[in-house]
């Protein structure tokens, strides 16, 4: 089971109670303003020069930040590996622009994740270690905390473990209060 298949049960449980709810890929919206300017994939927008990537950053909040349903999930990453460093997925002009009420930070063992990438060949990612994934880790809960003290938002962790959805989907349902 993977991320998708626990947001897809947030959906579900969101719309059973009522609400109305949009799935945004944060990296979706970006990319898709970058193809306007002439990127044709992906993975390459990490290695746009920092001042693209924010600014592709900055087009992709306002965006989001004009959305309207009960709920807006955003699907983003804590951080991004570029050239330079790791760069914050949701530095505080992002944050800024679209005012999170809540972060749930979705984690699976570093074994687990490690399988996943390997069986993942949709994308074009880095050669990537077990310590490495583990470190990766590590550096994530730091920014979601960042991300949480910037925003005044709680933030919840929320397993993500294998044949485990149905927790992991009722977990994030209570943080978020429904």
């Amino acid at each position: 089971m993977g991320k998708s298949t626990l947001v897809s049960k947030l959906v579900e449980i969101l719309k059973e109670n009522g609400r109305t709810v949009n799935v945004v890929s944060f990296g979706t919206v970006m990319f898709d303003e970058a193809r306007k300017r002439g990127v044709t994939d992906r993975d390459k927008l990490r290695k746009l020069p920092m001042s693209e990537q924010q600014d592709l950053q900055r087009t992709a909040a306002d965006s989001i930040a004009r959305l309207t349903e009960d709920y807006v999930i955003v699907d983003t990453h804590a951080f991004i590996s570029t050239p330079s460093g790791y760069y914050p997925g949701l530095p505080e002009h992002v944050l800024k622009a679209i005012r999170p009420s809540n972060f749930i930070s979705v984690y699976a063992r570093p074994e687990d994740i490690y399988n996943r990438r390997l069986q993942d060949d949709t994308r074009s990612r880095d050669k990537v270690t077990l310590d490495g994934i583990k470190k990766e880790l590590n550096f994530h809960q730091s920014m979601i905390s960042t991300c949480s003290v910037i925003s005044g938002s709680p933030v919840k962790a929320v397993q993500n473990a294998e044949g485990k959805v149905e927790l992991a989907a009722q977990k994030a349902i209570d943080a978020i209060g429904l």
